[in-house]
């Protein structure tokens, strides 16, 4: 039995169609038509496939010619020349059959030998094993990881510090936390490649400056206050970061911070600053360039650096107030998504900050010895090559005086002049970039690293050596 009220309403739809205005009807029916269409309509027709035949099918199997799975590697490629090295890397290294000095990695305060450390690693990964199986958020978070925070926290004087498992991973996460796509970065063009994916993953509006140079700085940002005079109400949407760093890693420049917090109050700028090469190298306890210029770190919002440098272990972190780093706890990719550092190579960090913290003198020998090497190489260096760093930086980058125009060219010159040094046990590298994606891609040089360890004799003798090395190279380039 049909219900009346079945009746009552397909009645009132019979009344309403027969007041509804004619247009509407139509509109309606074709609406009909056009979704009956996009369900019963194909996307092509059986009829229009041509039919090849067997010579044809032949023909296009031959020609076709399938992309490589992965690009096609240059015979001077580095990653077909590897140099094995089968020791701790410490000041020596052993390369081959060769004990070479080693003046290549970052090892700035020779902690990597250190039977302290090597104790508290081993200790520590009796208790917990090696991996700590999942990121931080899930299960990855162990004691020895929240007390390297609040060391650091400490050790660098501000409110409270986040770790991160990956150096390279710590500010490429960090800028992206914070700023978007409708922001605004000011960052120097030099900037290390960790903080240029940073900025990619950020989306934002990116304005680079020359390096170190605040007056085109402050062009760029007058530039910027008067677009925001003439849009206010975008402008009150739109953030404004400042990304420097310390010690720039591609130039061996410090960056001149006191200048650069006078534009941030000026122009109202949130400051990031990154010193992962500054950090546990410069100033009197190795706080870093804020110590070194006499900063409080809370004028800065952020400061991140590394812990594969200075300190011997793996990993980065952040440090700032409560409210900024609490923030990246939720927002940093790098924190929330990747397995946390091994406990192992926490507990070996902290163990390199206690010592750092008990004995400052070694920032003193550091220093002694970067500004000796820095002398001694102006005075020694012969006149093809030059020296380009801070003269307190524990990186400086020996380039050609006179570059030839062809990066290529002048990469091949400085690598054999590596080679030759290596022959010579000395260990030295040519900085690599990724040619194809740097955003201004430094001009090409040699490395040098130094470190709290080596002595005014090894020093000297390493400059003779590459001075002997680049002679023979340069003589037979030109010859």
């Amino acid at each position: 039995m049909v219900p009346l009220d079945m009746f009552h309403g397909l009645f009132e739809s019979i009344k309403a169609l027969q007041h509804a205005p004619v247009y509407h009807l139509v509109f309606e029916a074709g609406l009909i038509v056009w979704l009956m269409w996009l369900l019963f309509m194909k996307s092509y027709s059986l009829t229009d496939k041509q039919k090849l035949t067997k010579k044809e099918e032949q023909e296009l199997i031959d020609e076709w010619m399938p992309e490589p799975l992965v690009p096609v590697t240059p015979v001077s490629s580095r990653a077909l020349h590897p140099r094995i090295v089968s020791s701790k890397v410490g000041k020596y290294i052993q390369l081959g059959d060769r004990q070479c000095l080693n003046l290549a990695t970052h090892n700035y305060l020779g902690l990597i030998e250190n039977p302290k450390i090597e104790e508290a690693a081993l200790k520590c990964l009796s208790h917990y094993g090696v991996g700590s199986c999942g990121p931080r958020g899930f299960y990855g978070t162990t004691e020895v990881h929240l007390d390297l925070e609040d060391k650091l926290a400490e050790y660098m004087g501000c409110e409270e510090a986040v770790v991160y498992s990956y150096g390279f991973s710590t500010i490429a996460s960090a800028i992206p936390a914070y700023s978007k796509r409708s922001d605004v970065i000011f960052v120097d063009e030099m900037v290390n490649f960790a903080i240029q994916k940073g900025l990619d993953a950020s989306r934002s509006r990116i304005f680079f400056f020359k390096h170190n140079d605040v007056e085109d700085l402050e062009r760029i940002l007058m530039e910027q206050a008067d677009l925001d005079r003439k849009n206010p109400k975008r402008a009150k949407r739109t953030r404004r970061f400042l990304v420097a760093e310390g010690i720039y890693m591609n130039t061996g420049e410090m960056a001149p911070l006191p200048r650069l917090l006078e534009l941030r109050e000026k122009y109202k700028l949130r400051f990031f600053l990154d010193e992962s090469v500054s950090f546990g190298t410069i100033g009197k306890n190795g706080h870093g360039i804020t110590e070194y210029y006499n900063i409080d770190p809370a004028e800065l919002d952020m400061i991140s650096g590394s812990l594969e440098y200075a300190v011997g272990s793996i990993g980065g972190f952040c440090v700032g107030s409560h409210f900024i780093i609490e923030h990246q706890r939720l927002s940093g990719l790098g924190y929330c998504f990747s397995a946390s550092a091994p406990p192992l190579m926490m507990a070996a960090a902290i163990t390199s900050l206690d010592i750092m913290k008990k004995d400052p003198s070694i920032f003193q020998t550091l220093k002694s010895n970067c500004i000796f090497m820095h002398e001694k190489l102006n005075s020694l260096l012969i006149s093809e090559l030059r020296v380009f760093a801070h003269p307190e930086s524990v990186v400086k980058h020996i380039r050609l005086a006179i570059p030839s125009g062809d990066k290529t060219k002048d990469e091949e010159i400085l690598n054999d002049i590596v080679m030759q040094c290596e022959e010579a046990n000395l260990a030295l590298t040519t900085a690599a970039y990724l040619t194809d994606q740097e955003k201004k891609l430094p001009e090409p040089s040699i490395r040098i690293t130094v470190n709290a360890l080596l002595t005014k004799i090894e020093m000297e003798s390493a400059i003779k050596t590459i001075n002997k090395a680049a002679a023979a190279v340069l003589s037979s380039k030109c010859s």
